[in-house]
C-alpha cells in the first residue's frame, strides 16, 4: 500500500501499452515501433545492453594497444573501398551528386599514408542493396588499420578481439547460437575456399579441374562468368555450397587475387591474395588483407573495375584517381580489417535476425502510412502581404 500525499501527472499515453508477459507478437509493430518493443521486452532490453558492451569492448581492446579512433566522410565523390552498390544524394551548394559511403577503408589508408600506424573507425556505412534476415541497407563497420604488420599477424589480433568479446558479453568461451555450441577457446581454423567446398560442401577434387567444374556449376545453378577463372568459379561454390556449413570460427585463406581489387599477393603464394574472412555461424563476420600499396597496381586493377562496372556490374568500384595519386606519396606496409558490428551482435546474443539486433532497422513504408501521414499534416496558413 502506497500512502500518497501528492502526485503530479508528467505525460499522458493515449493507448494501452503491450502485455509485458508475452511481449509483443506481431514482428511488424515490434520493429516499426521498437520504443514498445523495448518498454515490454527485458530480452531485448539486455540485447542492446549486450551490443553497447561488444563496441565498449572493441575501443577498449584497441586503445590499450595505441590505436587512435578517427572519423573519416560518409559522404564520398567517388564509391570504394568495397564492392557494393551506392546511395546516390545530392549537394545542392556544389551542384554535384555524392555518395554514402560503402566503406570507410580508402580514406583510412590516406591516415596510414599520413603518419598514423594504427588507427580505426566505428562507423555507419549504407549499400544499396537487398534486405534479409542478415543484411541492412545501414549498418555498422570497425575498419581497422595497422602499419607494418602481416595478414597473418592480423588473424591472430582479430581471433583474441572475438574471444575477448565473447567472455565479456557472455561470460563464457562457448556461447549458445540456435541448436550450435560456439566454441571460440579453440584456435579459429585456416582454410582455403577449395579445401573447405571438399570438406563442407560434399565435392570430390576431381569435380574441381578445369574440365569438370561448369558441370559442377550448372548443376548446382550458380551464376558465374563462364569466362572466370577456375579459381573464381571454385569461390563461387564455396559461397553456396560450403559457407553455410562454416558454423565453428573458420578463418577461409587463399582468396582469388580477381575478387581482391584492394589486396596484396600473397608473398608465400602470389597466385592467392594474402586475405582472409573470418566466418562464424554460416555468417561472413570479418574481412582483412593486406593493402595493396603499389600505385601502378592499384590503377591496373581499378581500370578492370571500372570496365566491369561499364558493362553493367553495379557493384564494381569506380577510378578513384585521387587514391591513386596518394599512393604515390609511399603508403607503408599494413594490414586492413572490417568487422561487421550488426552480425557479431546477433552471434553474441543468439539472434538469427539482423533486424532483432538494429534499434530501428530499414522498412518500408506502408501503403496506409503515406496517406495518413499526408491526411493528418497540420494546415499552415501563410498571410503574404
Amino acid at each position: 500500500t502506497l500512502e500518497v500525499h501528492e502526485y503530479r501527472l508528467l505525460s499522458k499515453c493515449l493507448y494501452p501499452l503491450p502485455e509485458k508477459f508475452h511481449g509483443i507478437a506481431d514482428v511488424e509493430v515490434k520493429y516499426r515501433q521498437r520504443y514498445l518493443d523495448l518498454i515490454s521486452s527485458v530480452e531485448s532490453r539486455e540485447r542492446f545492453r549486450k551490443r553497447a558492451k561488444i563496441i565498449q569492448t572493441i575501443r577498449s581492446f584497441l586503445d590499450e594497444r595505441d590505436f587512435l579512433e578517427v572519423e573519416t566522410p560518409i559522404l564520398h565523390p567517388i564509391p570504394g573501398g568495397a564492392a557494393a552498390r551506392p546511395f546516390i544524394t545530392h549537394h545542392n551548394a556544389l551542384h554535384m551528386d555524392l555518395y554514402l559511403r560503402v566503406a570507410a577503408e580508402l580514406y583510412i589508408k590516406r591516415l596510414i599514408l599520413g603518419s598514423f600506424d594504427r588507427v580505426y573507425e566505428i562507423g555507419r556505412v549504407f549499400r544499396n542493396e537487398g534486405i534479409s534476415t542478415r543484411h541492412n541497407p545501414e549498418f555498422t563497420m570497425i575498419d581497422i588499420n595497422i602499419a607494418y604488420i602481416d595478414y597473418r599477424q592480423s588473424m591472430e589480433m582479430i581471433e583474441q578481439l572475438i574471444r575477448k568479446i565473447a567472455f565479456n558479453t557472455n561470460g563464457s568461451q562457448q556461447i549458445p547460437f540456435g541448436e550450435y555450441i560456439i566454441d571460440f577457446e579453440k584456435p579459429f581454423v585456416r582454410i582455403s575456399p577449395k579445401d573447405a567446398l571438399i570438406k563442407y560442401g560434399g565435392v570430390q577434387e576431381s569435380e574441381l579441374t578445369q574440365n569438370n567444374i561448369d558441370n559442377l556449376i550448372q548443376k548446382h545453378e550458380i551464376k558465374v562468368d563462364p569466362s572466370a577463372s577456375l579459381a573464381v568459379k571454385i569461390f563461387a561454390l564455396f559461397e553456396e555450397l560450403a559457407e553455410p556449413h562454416l558454423i565453428q570460427p573458420t578463418y577461409i585463406v587463399g582468396f582469388p587475387v580477381e575478387l581482391s581489387p584492394l589486396s596484396k599477393r600473397d608473398p608465400q603464394d602470389p597466385t592467392v591474395a594474402a586475405r582472409y574472412e573470418l566466418y562464424i555461424a554460416g555468417m561472413e563476420i570479418a574481412n582483412g588483407f593486406n593493402e595493396l600499396n603499389d600505385p601502378f597496381d592499384q590503377a591496373d586493377r581499378f581500370k578492370e573495375q571500372a570496365r566491369a562496372h561499364a558493362g553493367g556490374d553495379d557493384e564494381a568500384m569506380h577510378y578513384d584517381a585521387d587514391y591513386v595519386h596518394a599512393l604515390e606519396y609511399a603508403l607503408p606496409p599494413n594490414v586492413g580489417c572490417g568487422i561487421g558490428i550488426d552480425r557479431l551482435s546477433m552471434l553474441m546474443t543468439n539472434t538469427t535476425s539482423i533486424k532483432d539486433v538494429i534499434l530501428f532497422p530499414t522498412l518500408k513504408i506502408k501503403h496506409e502510412e503515406k496517406h495518413e501521414r499526408v491526411e493528418n499534416e497540420p494546415v499552415v496558413h501563410v498571410e503574404v502581404s
